[in-house]
């Protein structure tokens, strides 16, 4: 059954298998929705930005963002994300791979609203992505925001 509301999701990864599997699991779930996917964190700012080719980009409802990523790392994404005053009410989630505690601390540091470490295993990603899903997009009320 999949429930009436509709997420923008932003998917800031640069692993394809990740990604590939990451929209199957949301496509397969509860809540309509649509993911962008930015593979770097300076394609992450001019997607949020809408510069560029993404002019016409939507602002996503949410952000699922990993840490370790080419041009600009995931933490400084989040900063940029943080810092801005029209894409702070975003809530982000890292998903990542890193248990690293000073990468944890520091994202929450940075407002972060959520850390998950990725499992290595398919079906612990995938059970990790449903529920995940279920929380934020049926329990969690999410600030929308016009683009």
């Amino acid at each position: 059954m999949v429930l009436e509301k509709y997420v923008e999701i932003l998917l800031v990864e640069d692993n394809p298998g990740d990604v590939l599997l990451t929209q199957e699991v949301l496509k397969e779930g509860r809540i309509s929705n649509h993911v962008s996917v930015a593979t770097d964190g300076e394609m992450a700012i001019d997607l949020l930005k809408k510069r560029g080719d993404f002019s016409e980009s939507t602002t996503p409802d949410l952000i699922l963002l990993d840490l370790n990523l080419p041009k600009k790392s995931g933490r400084e994404v989040l900063e940029f994300i943080k810092n801005d005053p029209e894409l702070k009410h975003i809530p982000v989630i890292i998903l990542t791979t890193s248990k690293d505690e000073a990468d944890i601390m520091r994202s929450y540091q940075q407002h972060c609203n959520c850390y998950i470490t990725k499992p290595v295993d398919f079906d612990q990603f995938t059970e990790v992505v449903k529920k995940m899903e279920d929380f934020w997009f049926t329990i969690v009320k999410i600030p929308k925001k016009e683009s």
